[in-house]
């Protein structure tokens, strides 16, 4: 038997149960389908798991370097099974919190695969739901005016690289290490693979780097990431950039994994005990029956336009699947987005400018808008300020000294193109670049806005008034 809905979701990550909240709280009946458990990839898999893990490590950094404190604590150990049980727990709280939610706003979850049918015997148009389950028992076949598709993505693979989760890993594998190797090599220097080198490294694991790109955070502004550099490899971090790995180079012999990449008109050879690949993420659209629609598919994601809608106007699509940022408060944005325009609500659409981008090592980076070169390709004149942690009282008593933030103005409009902080609580701080954007803010009104003393968020002051060669306590 049918079952009728105002709107379907399939996937219950971030950005599908934000969305059913949403959509139960403008009064349409919502359903939403899960394979694995509500909360999806960023709490189980992804963003809130790795967090966990780069606590302890940076606790245990800050334990092991207590003396600079004035603090002296004696033989320091790591129990990595304990710091997995801790990470397990914060998991499950927080999952229980989206089942709460999705309780509390009378949203019907149904357990199994969700699959888009063709007109059928249900409907006319394409977007019956098919909610196949594990055990192999009959499906559930919902029949919504609407459906959200937001299945998320998954670790892309080197093709010719064969994974086995635990000499070959990708992050999925990695989350679950009860022992930590003694050393690691980490295909790619983006956030994920920058905040894993971060981590391991905190743990005491020997880790070395090896990115494609001619940088390591290659869509971070060049000066973030020369700084990220440079601080890594203070740590004893290597870091290979400009070079390609070569898949089937890759040996296990002995519990130890060899490889080879060709950098330039080298060849590196290098061994460690794990290897860990960190290439970005693909989207999840195998098998959602999106053969039986007019939705159009390039590069891997589904096309979609400002409101999210598909080619088929009443399917919509948010988050990883439909590519741009792959970040989490990004999908959320998209489903509230998407569901406001189901409703005939006035909504505006994502501007990408507006989004911030975090990167959890240590040093954290936070980002906003364009880079400095983005902005002078786009035919900007600009004007920049920058000002260093080192230079604010409450980095020095915070005992972290290390990076700066950068504020990217127009010359002629003084309009707010870009803010890019390396340093501590950076992914914290780079929200008030956010509130500064929606609010077209320019870089003499956040330079007067009174910024407390002592406080990290006293960069922010200095660095706007540097936009103008004003800042007072520049060295």
């Amino acid at each position: 038997m049918a079952e009728n809905y105002d709107l379907v979701v399939l996937g219950a990550g971030p950005g599908g149960y934000v969305a059913a909240v949403r959509a139960a709280q403008l009064g349409l009946k919502v359903a939403v389908v899960e394979k694995e458990k509500v909360g999806g990839v960023c709490l189980h898999k992804g963003c809130i798991p790795s967090k966990s893990l780069l606590r302890s490590a940076e606790l245990y950094h800050d334990m092991q370097n207590s003396k600079n404190y004035g603090i002296h604590v004696a033989d320091v150990k790591l129990d990595m099974g304990s710091v997995q049980k801790r990470k397990e727990k914060v998991v499950s709280q927080l999952h229980k919190g989206v089942q709460h939610l999705l309780k509390k706003n009378k949203v019907d979850v149904y357990g199994g695969t969700g699959r888009i049918l063709g007109p059928s015997i249900f409907s006319p148009t394409p977007g019956t739901i098919s909610v196949e389950k594990e055990d192999g028992s009959e499906a559930d076949m919902l029949v919504p005016q609407f459906v959200l598709i937001a299945t998320g993505s998954r670790p892309r693979t080197l093709p010719g690289l064969e994974m086995d989760g635990n000499t070959i890993m990708n992050s999925d594998h990695a989350l679950q290490m009860k022992s930590l190797p003694k050393s690691i090599i980490i295909i790619g220097g983006g956030v994920i693979g920058i905040e894993w080198a971060s981590m391991l490294n905190d743990f005491g694991v020997e880790v070395t780097v090896v990115e494609f790109a001619d940088r390591i955070l290659p869509f971070e502004d060049e000066e973030v990431s020369r700084e990220m550099t440079r601080l890594l490899k203070k740590r004893k971090v290597k870091i290979f950039t400009g070079a390609k790995v070569l898949p089937e180079s890759v040996t296990i012999r002995g519990g130890v994994a060899t490889l080879q990449a060709e950098q330039g008109t080298k060849t590196l050879s290098l061994s460690s005990e794990r290897v860990l690949v960190s290439v970005g993420r693909q989207a999840n659209i195998e098998d959602i029956g999106l053969h039986n629609t007019s939705i159009r598919v390039e590069k891997g994601v589904i096309q979609v336009n400002e409101f999210m809608q598909t080619a088929e106007s009443h399917i919509y699509a948010i988050g990883d699947v439909v590519g741009g940022y792959q970040l989490a408060h990004v999908a959320s944005h998209e489903g509230i987005l998407a569901v406001e325009h189901m409703a005939g609500l006035d909504v505006h659409p994502l501007n990408p400018l507006h989004v911030p981008r975090c990167t959890y090592s240590r040093p954290e980076v936070g980002s906003l808008g364009m880079t400095e070169a983005e902005a002078k390709a786009e035919g900007h004149d600009v004007k920049v300020g920058k000002f260093p942690f080192r230079a604010v009282g409450k980095s020095l008593v915070f005992g972290e000294v290390d990076g700066f933030i950068k504020i990217i103005s127009d010359r002629k409009t003084d309009d707010l193109l870009g803010v890019h902080i390396i340093g501590p609580h950076a992914t914290d701080l780079i929200s008030e670049a956010g509130l500064a954007k929606v609010l077209d803010a320019t870089a003499w009104e956040i330079a007067h806005a009174i910024h407390p003393h002592p406080t990290l968020s006293e960069v922010y002051g200095e660095a706007a008034l540097a936009v103008d060669g004003e800042a007072i306590h520049a060295g």
